[in-house]
């Protein structure tokens, strides 16, 4: 049986039983808190618990949208995996097995990681299920390594070995990399990267992207793509990166426009006295859902009827 939170520890402290009970929730929240190869500051494996804890001062009501979002999908918030000494290699195939047994059980997917290499168990098994899919990734940094540290399985390395599997690639926000990731970048017919100096520089970026994106999507959020006067509490820091409302008008354009099959939001590194980061994500996150409502093709599958 699958566990999940209930009142006042679930994502924003939902009080109605029928809108947070895994059974009858067409959403579910599933936090895998990994930290194994933060390689500056550490501490992304209390992220997803301080999201999720931050969630509970979001307002249900999105004045954007004119809605109560949760009521119209219901959200069940899984107790967090337990990785129980297993890394690397172990700990994907425990991220995507738990992954899998939601997505047959029809619920839309959204994940909170600790570092990154955690997206690689979530995309494994969309992939399976949709294996028409692309990834787009907001983050600074590429993640392009083939190895971190002689690891391959590094947070430097997920999207490497999403590479690996012949999927599409589709990054917006770099602005650190090495030489390696570059050269790749270059020469990977599967990669399309949009540098956050482009982007600085080009007032119809969004639409650029969009009209290069396939209709499905799996969309995966480095805290550290946004700015840090936006998102300060991460593990290895950029300036120069996205702004809140850009990403919002962006995101509301994938959402809409493209089916997104699944999310993760990674990398939130919480800092003693700071409640900025996590409660930005915890926002971003509810905005995003609200974004996925409005496309046709998710209320005819995961909207109550």
């Amino acid at each position: 049986m699958i566990s999940y939170l209930n009142t006042g520890h679930n994502f924003l402290a939902i009080t109605e039983e029928n809108l947070y009970n895994y059974d009858d929730a067409k959403v579910v929240i599933q936090s895998a808190p990994y930290e194994h190869t933060s390689s500056y500051l550490a501490g992304s494996d209390k992220g997803p618990e301080a999201i999720i804890k931050a969630s509970h001062f979001v307002e249900f009501y999105d004045e954007e949208l004119d809605q109560e979002t949760y009521k119209k999908t219901g959200i069940a918030t899984l107790t967090p995996l337990d990785f129980n000494g297993k890394v690397d290699a172990e700990a994907i195939e425990l991220i995507e097995k738990a992954t899998t047994e939601n997505i047959n059980n029809e619920k839309f997917v959204i994940s909170l990681g600790a570092e990154h290499t955690v997206t690689l168990g979530f995309f494994k098994a969309h992939l399976t299920k949709h294996p028409d899919i692309a990834i787009l990734q907001i983050d600074a940094h590429s993640d392009l390594r083939q190895s971190y540290n002689d690891n391959p399985y590094s947070h430097a390395s997920v999207l490497a070995r999403i590479h690996d599997l012949g999927v599409n690639l589709y990054q917006v926000g770099i602005r650190a990399q090495c030489k390696e990731e570059a050269e790749l970048i270059k020469k990977s017919p599967l990669i399309n990267t949009w540098y956050a100096h482009q982007i600085a520089a080009n007032k119809n970026w969004q639409d650029e992207i969009l009209a290069a994106l396939p209709k499905k999507i799996y969309l995966t959020i480095d805290a550290d793509g946004f700015d840090p006067s936006v998102m300060p509490a991460v593990g290895t820091a950029e300036p120069g990166g996205l702004g809140w409302f850009e990403t919002l008008q962006f995101l509301k354009k994938v959402c809409t426009q493209k089916e997104v099959v699944g999310f993760d939001i990674v990398e939130c590194a919480p800092k003693e006295g700071e409640i900025l980061t996590q409660f930005n994500l915890a926002k971003l996150l509810y905005k995003i859902l609200g974004y996925c409502t409005l496309n046709p093709n998710f209320i005819s599958k995961y909207c109550f009827k």
